[in-house]
């Protein structure tokens, strides 16, 4: 089968040259490609302009440059949107595969009559399906939430998220996130107390982990903050230089990334909205410890004790991460479990064949 996989940035994952790592939901685009290639299949990701010489193959899988489809502004869809009309014209998928929200969701769900294929969407939020989204975006959100609705198949990465769908009588598959390949580690001893790893946007919350670090000044802090927001990146930038204990990185490339992880002892998410962070997966692979101020996926803290879960108290927070610093046995403990979690629940053979499942 050939799958095309409309994804601003999964082919950052791959490109060689790239800066810095793209997000969740394009990483997971990134590395189903690449399974799906793995297996026999086609992968094709077309991804936003980012510079990509459009056609060009990286581990297997063909790069497709769509133009600025991901700006938000009309004129650029527009004009992206006749670039995107040619490349399905030219690769004639079997399966379009959309990872989390875009209005051009219902663009394809109408194009399928002109160019068919099925379309397949994967929820990578919480607030895509639980009517956030909506609220927060009334036009943009009525597009998307047609479109999901007219997919052939969705799929979602927990099973809070499947009920939500189903509760919304949309049929749905779970399909959890996949996992990188595992390089061996360039760190053989935990140099970090903290770490922070998003995209710079509100609902990451960064301020929050440098109010943690205040108020730890003891602890060693690092801060992987890839700007987004340009106005709040600089400031958060600003506010990190202020306290002598955070080492503040505007971004890293995806293949430098899980180091980071290995360094650290405890890996801290101050999200408010999220489906199942990647970094927690990292953290994992890492034997890092996970302490979460608001993010639970299917409460997987009641299953794996990983760390702290503070369920949106920040004091709570706080002194969870004070007391696995202070008690070795429990951060070991912890950072056991958390390696179990990404062994039970983020085996890749099984989860690929669930996705494969969902979309035929």
């Amino acid at each position: 089968m050939k799958f095309l996989f409309l994804s601003r940035g999964a082919h950052l994952v791959w490109d060689p040259a790239a800066p810095c790592a793209a997000g969740g939901a394009e990483l997971q685009a990134a590395l189903m490609a690449r399974a799906l290639s793995r297996l026999g299949h086609r992968s094709i990701l077309l991804g936003a302009d980012t510079g990509q010489q459009d056609g060009v193959e990286w581990q297997g899988i063909r790069v497709r440059n769509g133009g600025h489809y991901e700006t938000g502004k009309l004129a650029d869809t527009l004009r992206a949107w006749f670039k995107i009309h040619r490349i399905l014209q030219e690769e004639r998928p079997d399966v379009v595969v959309v990872y989390g929200w875009t209005a051009l969701l219902y663009a394809l769900a109408w194009w399928r009559k002109i160019v068919p294929f099925k379309l397949a969407f994967v929820c990578a939020l919480d607030a895509e399906i639980d009517g956030e989204f909506l609220r927060s975006n009334p036009l943009r959100g009525l597009f998307f939430h047609r479109g999901m609705g007219s997919a052939d198949a969705r799929l979602s990465i927990t099973e809070d998220q499947a009920a939500a769908f189903r509760r919304q009588a949309m049929s749905c598959q779970v399909t959890r996130l996949l996992v990188a390949d595992r390089t061996p580690s360039a760190t053989t001893s935990k140099t970090l107390d903290l770490l922070w790893v998003a995209r710079c946007e509100e609902v990451k919350r960064p301020a929050l982990f440098l109010d943690l670090a205040q108020k730890l000044p003891w602890a060693r802090c690092r801060m992987i903050c890839a700007p987004h927001d340009r106005v709040l990146w600089q400031e958060m930038q600003a506010r990190a230089a202020c306290h002598p204990n955070v080492e503040f990185l505007e971004g890293v490339p995806y293949a430098e990334i899980q180091n980071h992880f290995d360094a650290a002892k405890i890996f801290v998410n101050t999200s408010s909205h999220e489906g199942v962070p990647n970094t927690f997966i990292h953290a994992g692979l890492g034997r890092t410890a996970i302490a979460s101020l608001e993010i639970d996926p299917d409460k997987m803290f009641d299953s794996f004790a990983a760390g702290v879960m503070a369920r949106g108290n920040f004091e709570d927070l706080t002194s969870g991460v004070q007391h696995l610093l202070d008690e070795p046995a429990a951060l070991n403990a912890a950072a056991n479990e958390s390696t179990r979690f990404v062994d039970e629940w983020h085996d890749n053979d099984r989860n690929v064949a669930s996705f494969l499942q969902g979309v035929s």
